[in-house]
């Protein structure tokens, strides 16, 4: 995943800059970057990995020798970006949040043979550096943009920095946000609509989906208008959102206390107390104790100082053994009692088995587990959540291959999705058992649908439904 923040301002934005992105540090570890331009000096990029240091420690000697009045940066969790590019168009800075699934094919029909591109530590085409060549194809910026948003299978948004203004291109479907914030002496535009709120920055609207608008130090201008069909990204609320951020007008901490309290109202446990996975099943679980009366309670708590979110050894049995070393039990709420859990959603598993045999070891009678999301089925074909998972490491599709004796093909998957279906309930009960919960429900995508509150053709459920 990833996000990025870009400015044009009256007077210098690098602070605003700085600490606009830093705010969408939640949604990458690896990669960062920043890019301005100067009326003077022209354009400065700066590019670091941050796997082992925050966004604020390894731009901290940018923050004060970058200056200019536009520009954009972005964190990452793979793509080194904002990518700087000299073209027919003049030099420009690109930063994309996104996913490209037809690099091959885009590569050989529409960029042509004589084209070169930088591989990434994996081999791959930095998917930004792509983007911008689908852009250079055509005439003019928007031209070129609206043609990235028509041959890119998967989804795509952007900011373009360039001499005249800020670029802000929201995908075809709207798949992912693109807020506007306004103060006196300039405008920006952001992933997340909260981290512009502590700069001095009012609200001003989200851009539709498909929508292109140029930003300057003077204002706002649609430059194409956005589309009817949006498929926004639900895993925005269950997971990825910042709990201060909305999306189309729907809170994410609303929504996951709903998401916990329509949870609540279809199940039939009597735990002694409920509580939320540190730190991102909190919300749900207030959601359900509140609709439930079973009293809420921390039964063990995330030790963070010391540990960055990004830090990980390469070593996988590590990486589990420094998850399971960051969580502090509290004995007294533990020993002797009926838990129930809740955690914003299951992906291998292996996590959430580990945590509960700890919670066993410390005491626990029975462990109870609710997850605030459906069944993640499908691998999403529209954003990189991740690319150091495939499909079939996916817990469900563990169980599913079991219970089929073979890897299930589409047809199969969807037989899996329907909750009140035979096979749905039997893949329900493997997990169960396989991770060694006393109980497990998943929430049902019809109520998730109703916690967020939109229209369902609004709302992409891919992951979970196969439906495109």
């Amino acid at each position: 995943m990833g996000g990025f923040f870009g400015v044009a301002s009256k007077e210098d934005c690098v602070f605003d800059l700085f600490y606009g992105i830093d705010y969408h540090s939640h949604l990458g570890t690896r990669r960062a970057g920043m890019a301005v331009y100067d009326e003077e000096t022209g354009f400065d990029k700066a590019i670091h990995n941050i796997e082992n240091a925050p966004f604020r420690t390894k731009f901290s000697s940018e923050s004060t020798s970058m200056h200019g009045r536009l520009g954009i940066g972005c964190i990452s969790d793979f793509e080194s970006q904002p990518v700087l590019i000299r073209s027919q168009h003049g030099t420009f800075a690109i930063t994309t949040v996104g996913k490209i699934n037809n690099m091959d094919e885009i590569i050989e029909k529409v960029i042509g043979k004589g084209c070169h591109f930088f591989e990434m530590r994996n081999g791959e085409v930095n998917p930004t550096e792509l983007t911008a060549a689908i852009i250079n194809q055509k005439d003019n910026f928007i031209e070129g943009i609206r043609y990235a948003q028509e041959v890119i299978d998967g989804s795509m948004s952007m900011l373009i920095l360039t001499p005249m203004g800020v670029y802000a291109a929201r995908d075809k479907y709207g798949r992912t946000p693109i807020v506007l914030g306004e103060k006196s002496d300039g405008y920006c535009a952001s992933f997340e609509s909260f981290a512009f709120l502590n700069l001095g920055y009012k609200h001003m609207r989200e851009l539709g989906a498909g929508e292109i608008a140029v930003l300057t130090p003077e204002g706002v201008k649609t430059l194409v208008a956005p589309g009817t069909d949006m498929k926004v990204c639900a895993f925005l609320w269950t997971y990825y959102g910042y709990p201060s951020s909305s999306y189309e007008g729907r809170g994410v901490e609303t929504v996951r206390y709903e998401c916990g309290r329509l949870l609540a109202k279809r199940d039939n446990a009597k735990p002694d107390l409920v509580a939320g996975i540190p730190d991102s099943g909190v919300p749900h679980a207030v959601g359900y104790a509140n609709e439930s009366g079973i009293p809420y309670a921390r039964p063990f708590v995330k030790y963070t100082p010391t540990w960055p979110r990004s830090f990980m050894p390469p070593n996988q049995s590590k990486r589990h053994l420094i998850a399971k070393m960051k969580l502090i039990p509290i004995h007294e709420l533990i020993e002797g009692k009926k838990l129930l859990l809740i955690d914003d959603s299951i992906v291998r598993g292996t996590q959430l088995g580990e945590t509960t045999e700890f919670l066993y070891e410390t005491g626990a009678k029975e462990v109870h587990i609710r997850v605030g999301c459906p069944p993640l089925i499908f691998g999403c074909k529209y954003l990189s959540f991740s690319r150091s998972s495939s499909e079939m490491e996916l817990i469900t599709r563990r169980v599913i291959t079991q219970l089929e004796g073979k890897e299930p093909d589409r047809e199969t998957l969807k037989q899996y999705v329907e909750p009140e279906g035979e096979k749905y309930q039997k893949m329900i009960d493997m997990i169960c058992e396989q991770l060694h919960f006393t109980s497990l429900r998943y929430h049902r995508i019809d109520d998730m649908i109703e916690a967020i509150g939109l229209p369902a053709d609004k709302i992409c459920t891919y992951c979970w439904s196969g439906e495109e």
